[in-house]
């Protein structure tokens, strides 16, 4: 698939939004490290007010040579020459610290901005995960950040060097000769008018080059995360081709912001070179007309270069700016997120729970268009197990959503010891169950840190104890390591099999009074299972559990199995009542051994 630049693909650019409001929430960050800014302020006018003391003192150096008489004041010559490497040389070495401050000052402010990011991801509800890719997040935490540090390191520094260059250089062309500067009238409107309207073409530009990025990096990491699947069903073809549209689409968005934005030096670079032209033709004329010294216009032209320059140098570095604004906009809009919705002023902490749960009348959607669960009722009483059950997309997993309150009822309300969980702190809430998923989870550490994770002071013993029961002792014990052994990148040197049974039995460390179970037993063989489900009868002893499962034979002994379906509960009863009704429950069961 070929690139081509001309290719237009009639979308629209993103619309700007508020460039001051981002620019305030960097100056917050910028705030805490105030007197190192005000340190860098100070540097930078003082090596650049010596930098500019250069371009005089070279004019001093050539009216201390008299053309056309052959006499040359060497001292004098020797003297300004000596002044400029002085200056010069003292300009470099404050730049040299300057440098060294701004990447403090830039380090600092990225890191911090880092560290609010993740933290905010740690107080996002879940529904922000299910509208946002994981690769285009990781995306704002890494790439993003690292354009604004950049941008942060250099470009301000950049930015307050061009304008006391730019003030001083005028000021100084002024006294030498106002009638020079006049050409600046001219030439100086032009340039300001071009890199305004270039600006503004490509600030929306950049905005859209940061969000394809975000979504081809988004991409990447689904495709990544899924090769086994995508190389299982031959479909690598199909993925490249997907890969290479949206690729194309990025690459084209950073091709137009690159090229409005490179189209802005070139063209502000040819206007000054203008003005010099005019100034040397101008200058030659008044030097042999009215005497002017050639001195002066020597040092005149310099400061004219060091004029023009910092304008050139802003028009790139404004291009610059666009794309770390625009970035950093991604950021805020993480970092400003709406968390999940504060307790309730009133708040109770759920100590001590008896594990009596109910649901009145609950409904409940994702979208306010389409309702999950219409009007689910039941009670699970202390010690009872629940089994929900009914076919994929029923609502089975969301009630243990709305149990967890990652998401609230739309209507109704659901109580736990007749308190309604809404008027319940979410950390004691959710501290009150166990809850083992589907997808097991285990991080980079190792196994005995894996197990007691979520409790503190644990005990070598007690992890021991629950690897007995989920019956993964053995195989720990096998290990050269043992429970020190260390699992790599989420555990990729155990079995999925044995990273479930791992999960069960740091579910069973927790001193909590309710279990949740999604599909929990759904990695490992049924001999296994049969295994876990003795050894979770006596541990849950007392203590209220709720199964989701599709294997129905596994939840036989339940006290209670909710059949759902459409969002509704239809059936409830234990197996052999459901099975003595011969409604859907039966029908289920049974065409599982069909």
């Amino acid at each position: 698939m070929n690139f081509n630049p001309n290719n237009k693909r009639g979308k629209k650019a993103e619309k700007a939004h508020n460039t001051k409001y981002t620019l305030k929430r960097l100056w917050d960050y910028l705030y805490y490290y105030k007197w190192l800014i005000i340190i860098a302020l100070i540097l930078t006018i003082v090596t650049n007010l010596l930098a500019l003391v250069g371009p005089m003192l070279s004019g001093y150096a050539i009216d201390a040579i008299e053309f056309g008489k052959g006499k040359v004041d060497f001292s004098n010559v020797y003297f300004y020459c000596i002044l400029m490497v002085i200056f010069y040389l003292s300009s470099s070495i404050i730049s040299y610290i300057l440098s060294i401050i701004m990447m403090t000052i830039s380090k600092k402010t990225v890191y911090k901005m880092r560290k609010d990011a993740f933290r905010k991801i740690q107080l996002m509800p879940v529904s922000f995960f299910d509208k946002n890719q994981t690769g285009d997040i990781i995306s704002k935490m890494s790439y993003d950040i690292d354009t604004v540090n950049t941008s942060l390191s250099s470009d301000l520094i950049n930015i307050l060097t061009s304008i006391i260059t730019v003030s001083v250089s005028l000021v100084m062309m002024i006294i030498i000769s106002p009638v020079l500067v006049l050409v600046f009238l001219v030439t100086i409107p032009i340039s300001l008018i071009f890199a305004k309207f270039m600006v503004k073409k490509s600030r929306p530009m950049f905005r859209m080059k940061t969000r394809k990025l975000g979504e081809l990096a988004g991409y990447n990491e689904e495709m990544i995360s899924s090769l086994k699947t995508i190389q299982a069903y031959n479909m690598e073809d199909d993925i490249i081709e997907r890969f290479d549209n949206i690729n194309e689409d990025a690459t084209y968005n950073a091709y137009k912001a690159e090229y409005l934005g490179g189209i802005t030096g070139p063209g502000v670079n040819f206007v000054n070179n203008l003005s010099f032209s005019l100034i040397c033709m101008l200058g030659g004329i008044l030097s042999v007309t009215s005497g002017f010294k050639l001195g002066k216009i020597q040092s005149f032209i310099l400061y004219s270069r060091k004029f023009s320059g910092p304008i050139n140098e802003i028009a790139n570095i404004f291009t610059e700016l666009q794309s770390a604004l625009a970035a950093a906009e991604r950021v805020f809009t993480l970092i400003d997120g709406e968390e999940e919705l504060a307790d309730k002023t009133d708040a109770v902490i759920l100590e001590n729970t008896n594990g009596n749960v109910s649901f009145n009348n609950v409904t409940f959607g994702y979208t306010e268009d389409k309702d999950v669960l219409k009007n689910i009722s039941f009670d699970a009483l202390s010690g009872k197990v629940i089994a929900i059950v009914g076919p994929t997309g029923s609502g089975k997993t969301t009630i243990v959503n709305l149990l967890m309150r990652f998401y609230d009822v739309t209507d109704g309300k659901i109580t736990i010891d007749e308190i309604e969980t809404r008027d319940i702190t979410r950390e004691s809430l959710r501290k009150s169950f166990s809850m083992v998923l589907q997808d097991t989870w285990l991080f980079e550490g190792s196994i005995y840190e894996n197990i007691a994770y979520g409790k503190d002071n644990v005990e070598r013993k007690d992890v021991e104890r629950v690897c007995k029961l989920s019956k993964i002792d053995s195989l720990i014990e096998r290990l050269e390591e043992g429970y020190d052994t260390i699992l790599n990148d989420g555990g990729i040197n155990i079995s999925k099999g044995e990273k479930q049974l791992m999960t069960i039995a740091r579910a069973m460390l927790l001193d909590s009074n309710m279990l949740i179970l999604d599909e929990a037993t759904s990695n490992v063989d049924t001999r296994t299972e049969v295994l876990i489900q003795e050894a979770l009868k006596k541990l849950l002893e007392n203590k209220t559990c709720f199964i989701i499962a599709h294997r129905l034979s596994t939840i036989k002994n339940a006290d209670l199995i909710l059949v759902v379906k459409d969002g509704e509960i239809i059936e409830s009863g234990n197996h052999k009542e459901l099975l003595k009704n011969g409604g859907f429950y039966k029908e289920l069961y049974f065409s599982q051994f069909d």
